[in-house]
């Protein structure tokens, strides 16, 4: 086994490739050979290292049009088997992760680890304005924490509208209902703000956005023991993934580019050796 103090860089950027490939903290050791105590530890700082490069690289985005949603997941436990001491603490239960994405440049700019109140959709509402160079056309779906934080964050200077998908009943003795929604009749679009493109007025990206996260985080796929414990190893986690995702993975949509190149925030794109390297810039 390989111990942290004794990593290279290559080393650091091998295990950081099986973990932004979706794999497991205990696949990852099994694969690179290295202690779990080791992987965590890498885990933990250079998802700071990430959070910290990007929020300071993320700023004055040339991003026209956005798409927001937020993706459920939990830590330690499911919420109904929270131990009674920390009912009401955050990281223990239900998580929630906002996210924006760009439909042109395909870019995450922002993202939020909190709840899924009123108060987390301000500070994520906020954080994602402070990061654009003018005014954009905005996309969400109908969950209502999203209308007065949009407005405060953006003081009327957007075009918004709300996508409000309609469901059907569950249809009746069919198992695999129990992990699957009913099934979308229709939508409604609401103008909120604005005067907003009907044609760009959908949140496929985001949607398609919450996929990769899924597919991409272990600790993301449903019906697994591979949630996330500590809500630190969590956040750590989620900024390494869009670190990766935003510099390092080229897009077919976007001609072989990254998110960061198409935004004009990167002029090449990533290796996991690059990422890695931000821990020797610490």
């Amino acid at each position: 086994m390989v111990t942290m103090n004794r990593l290279s860089t290559h080393k650091r950027a091998e295990i950081i490739a099986c973990l932004v490939d979706g794999n497991s903290i205990r696949a990852t050791c099994r694969i690179t050979g290295t202690a779990k105590g080791t992987v965590l530890r890498l885990l933990r700082e250079v998802g700071v290292a990430c959070a910290e490069y990007q929020d300071r690289v993320l700023r004055n985005l040339p991003c026209k049009r956005l798409q927001a949603d937020e993706i459920w997941s939990f830590c330690y436990a499911k919420a109904k088997n929270v131990p009674g001491e920390h009912k009401n603490d955050f990281g223990y239960g239900d998580v929630w992760t906002w996210t924006a994405i760009c439909d042109e440049t395909r870019l995450v700019p922002a993202w939020h680890i909190s709840t899924r109140d009123a108060h987390a959709a301000h500070r994520f509402m906020i954080d994602l304005a402070s990061r654009l160079s003018n005014p954009v056309q905005m996309t969400t779906d109908g969950h209502r924490s999203y209308l007065e934080a949009v407005d405060f964050a953006f003081e009327k200077a957007i075009d918004y509208a709300m996508l409000v998908k309609l469901y059907g009943g569950a249809p009746e003795n069919q198992p695999e209902t129990r992990y699957s929604p009913a099934d979308c009749v229709g939508t409604e679009v609401r103008v909120i703000q604005g005067s907003p493109d009907p044609k760009h007025i959908s949140t496929s990206y985001v949607e398609r956005n919450n996929l990769t996260m899924r597919m991409s985080m272990r600790r993301f796929t449903r019906l697994t023991n591979a949630f996330s414990k500590k809500i630190e190893y969590h956040a750590c986690a989620v900024a390494l993934h869009f670190m990766y995702y935003n510099f390092a993975r080229p897009h077919q949509s976007l001609k072989g580019r990254t998110p960061a190149m198409a935004a004009g925030v990167a002029d090449h794109r990533w290796s996991t050796y690059e990422i890695a390297e931000l821990l020797e810039s610490k």
